[in-house]
């Protein structure tokens, strides 16, 4: 295991966002595109979660996301971000708080 410092840990920008629609992105059998709302502004984030959640089970939901990467190109669309998810045998299991928080509250 790689250790890193914890100066290091807090460069990493975690907000919790709310995403508000989510569709399959076409000519992608992994890719969704999600826009999320994090209050002060909405931002596409594509993730490669489609084999293991449909749109609709997304709508609505408030999730971690890294906020301060940089944006990457994927085909002709942008992510401005990544969904944090759990890894586990069955695929990603999508995060979400177990109370309500407002979009773009800060993971410490």
């Amino acid at each position: 295991m790689n250790h890193i410092s914890f100066e290091d840990f807090k460069k990493v920008d975690i907000r919790i966002g709310k995403i508000v629609t989510a569709e399959k992105v076409a000519d992608s059998n992994k890719l969704l595109r999600l826009e999320v709302d994090f209050t002060t502004e909405k931002r596409q984030i594509l993730a490669g979660i489609a084999k293991f959640y449909t749109p609709e089970q997304l709508i609505g939901k408030l999730c971690p996301f890294a906020f301060n990467l940089e944006p990457k190109k994927l085909g002709e669309l942008e992510s401005q971000g990544m969904i944090l998810c759990a890894d586990s045998p069955d695929g990603p299991v999508v995060l979400h708080p177990d109370k309500e928080i407002p979009p773009g509250s800060l993971v410490k």
